[in-house]
């Protein structure tokens, strides 16, 4: 994958670039497992992204197409969150790694400032056949590869080869100037520093080279100057700034960028050039602007969280790379207890003797701080023991910052971040991690009532679909249903097998149209419309329930398709009112549709009877029922259908004669449906 980075890279002119892919069934998110051209540290925020959040690469697997962003405008209208995070001047490709049986991940490629806002049609090829390339070998590869915990960085330009020319000379060039002379990586290390520039910035080249500027000299720990860094990393186009040495010296640095690295120059202007502004004096505590980016990024991520776990992702994802810590837990005020709702990187054992603590412990310093509301911060293990004598035994952590989450002087609950080694909490880190803990609170007092009114919506909508599906001599059957994944995660998706005698069954299924409650409600009665209506021939039940959805006087339409199946003469009729057609899969054929007459939704008033179709079936013949949320595939130009059923039909002929609950779990997994979907699935499987 590297070689085919760097290559991708250099045909497209691109000046950076990396590949996202699935980090694990398990976790479900896109991770960034190699990075070329920038450092790991800007590209922190894209580390781990959720297929369902907005930014380009989950757009491109999701939608399965080329996302273009011409101009940091372009960025902020289509992807404001993203732009908060990254506020620089660069153009922006995502490509879907699409395989065999869906995306394995995404490519990205950044250009830098001063690119053509629109991509030519070469450019496009390039990256469009770049990823198709990167998919067949991925789909060659056994296993999916191995995802690490940060991504990988390669350098994105071999080394400059000099042909011979005397190094030494050069070196005594450039001491000849008067001006300083520095050179920094893409990670921004510093690598060479001539005489002058030590003499300038006041310090020796063995204390300078291999670390950063804002690292060994204080006085440029400033965010206006690593601002400056990221700008020029990801522009590549040259920038300056003035800072102030202490006490009172001030400094003229010009940055110019190329793909291996940056040069500085380091001037002694006469006075302040105007529109800059000097740093701060030595001491000043200012934040990192790394760490404003990623605060800024995470404040834009709190608000698109919907639920609990979403909360405990982005904190878990931002929060605790942001401040270098180790592990978290997230735990709720309820009923007078501490309920821990969330955590990462603590064993089952540790939480469970954690969870269920009283409001009030004194166990640990969480009952203290919820009580005062003010944030206690342990440096190590003999702090924490000198407070809580019991609480350092609790996990093998070495410091710990514990925050109170309260709304209006309501206790929401705690967080707290931990570390494998003792660690000094800065007066920067204290401001910035009891600012947080606000945002916390708010983002997860709003998401425990989402999950409560899912908890809710989700429990009517499990009492109104079949706790179990008939038993009948040489008929197996097994079923499916995920809800939708956003909003309520409640529909009117159904689907029911009923037994009219012991060699007959009918089977349907359908789509009321909404994702809410009264999505839900209508689907409990249409069906029991349907059962009320079932042994009359297919296309008089879907009439009559058509009748009976008419006097509710509801807006809502459904979806349905019924059908009659009768078990000793291996014959169904079928009748579908506006819903997809089935797949028919025979012993030693290919699986393919039901060609259905069409017929209006139900709901929609019509004086034409309800066309019926009659399939005679093979012994083994597997019918497979399903709603739209299973094949219709987000792409530019709306949702492809054709596609997804093509994908369905594939699947099915992978895995010829399987258990039909394998098979389901098979179908939702190559589909690409139980990595992420945004439109509830019921699925039906019939085999005779």
């Amino acid at each position: 994958m590297d070689e085919a980075l760097t290559e991708t890279i250099r045909r497209t002119g691109a000046s950076a670039g990396g590949f996202h892919l699935w980090d694990g069934p398990e976790h479900g998110l896109l991770a960034l497992v190699v990075l070329c051209g920038v450092p790991a540290e800007v590209a922190r925020p894209w580390h781990r992204i959720s297929p369902t959040a907005s930014t380009p690469v989950s757009d491109a697997v999701r939608e399965d197409r080329l996302v273009w962003i011409g101009s940091q405008e372009d960025l902020a209208h289509d992807y404001p969150q993203a732009a908060v995070s990254l506020p620089y001047e660069f153009c922006l490709a995502a490509a879907p790694l699409t395989g065999r049986r869906g995306p394995h991940g995404a490519l990205f490629l950044l250009w830098p400032a001063g690119h053509a806002r629109t991509a030519s049609l070469r450019e496009r090829d390039h990256v469009s056949s770049a990823a198709r390339g990167v998919a067949r070998m991925l789909d060659r590869a056994d296993g999916t590869p191995a995802v690490p915990e940060v991504p990988r960085v390669i350098p994105a330009a071999p080394p400059r080869a000099y042909g011979g020319r005397p190094p030494h000379a050069a070196a005594d060039w450039v001491e000849r100037l008067p001006e300083g002379a520095l050179a920094l990586d893409l990670e921004g290390r510093i690598t060479f520093v001539d005489g002058t520039a030590e003499a300038l910035l006041g310090r020796a080249s063995g204390h300078l080279l291999g670390t950063w500027p804002w690292q060994s000299l204080p006085w440029l720990d400033a965010p206006l100057v690593e601002d400056r860094y990221r700008a020029a990393v990801l522009s590549r186009e040259p920038v300056e700034f003035t800072a102030l040495r202490p006490p009172d010296i001030p400094l003229g640095f010009q940055l110019y960028p190329d793909s291996s690295g940056i040069s500085v120059r380091i001037t002694r202007p006469a006075r302040h050039e105007e529109g800059t502004r000097p740093g701060p004096p030595a001491g000043a505590a200012v934040p990192r602007t790394g760490r404003v980016h990623q605060l800024l990024h995470l404040a834009a991520a709190m608000t698109e969280t919907v639920t609990v776990r979403d909360v405990v992702e982005v904190v878990a994802h931002q929060v605790l790379p942001a401040f270098g810590a180790d592990a978290l837990v997230l735990s709720a005020a309820d009923a007078g207890r501490l309920r821990i709702t969330g955590h990462h990187g603590y064993d089952p054992a540790t939480v469970e003797r954690l969870d269920g603590l009283p409001l009030d412990t004194g166990l640990t310093p969480a009952g203290q701080v919820l009580a005062d509301g003010i944030p206690a911060f342990f440096r190590d293990r003999g702090a924490m023991a000198r407070a809580h004598p019991d609480a350092p035994h609790l996990s093998g952590k070495q410091a710990w910052a514990f925050l109170p989450l309260t709304i209006s002087g309501r206790p929401v609950g705690c967080c707290i971040l931990s570390y494998e080694r003792p660690h000094t909490f800065t007066a920067d880190e204290r401001a910035v991690l009891t600012s947080l803990a606000g945002l916390i609170a708010q983002a997860l007092d709003r998401a425990r009532l989402h999950d409560a009114a899912h908890d809710l919506a989700h429990g009517l909508q499990q009492a109104l679909l079949p706790h179990s599906l008939p038993t009948l001599p040489g008929l197996e059957a097994a079923a499916r249903y995920l809800p939708a994944g956003h909003g309520m995660d409640i529909g009117g998706d159904f689907y029911d097998v009923i037994a009219l005698d012991d060699t007959t069954v009918a089977a349907v299924i359908g789509d009321v149209q909404g994702h809410n409650v009264a999505a839900a409600a209508l689907m409990g009665q249409v069906r029991t419309a349907i059962r009320a209506a079932a042994g009359a021939p297919p296309g008089a039940v879907l009439a009559r329930t058509g009748r009976l959805l008419a006097g509710l006087d509801t807006d809502l339409l459904v979806s349905c398709l019924y059908a009659h199946i009768d078990l000793t003469s291996r014959c169904a009729t079928l009748a579908a009112a506006g819903h997809p057609p089935p797949l028919v899969h025979a012993p030693g054929s290919r699986p393919h549709r039901v060609e259905l007459d069409p017929w209006p939704l139900l709901g929609v008033s019509v004086d034409t009877p309800c066309p019926v179709t009659r399939l005679e079936l093979e012994p083994g013949t597997l019918l497979t029922f399903y709603t739209d949320g299973l094949v219709e595939k987000p792409t530019a130009a709306g949702v492809d259908a054709e596609r997804g059923t093509d994908d369905l039909a594939a699947v099915l002929a992978d895995h010829d004669g399987a258990d039909l609950d394998d098979l389901i779990e098979a179908l939702l997994r190559d589909t690409g449906a139980a990595a992420g979907h945004r439109d509830d699935i019921a699925l039906l499987l019939l085999r005779l």
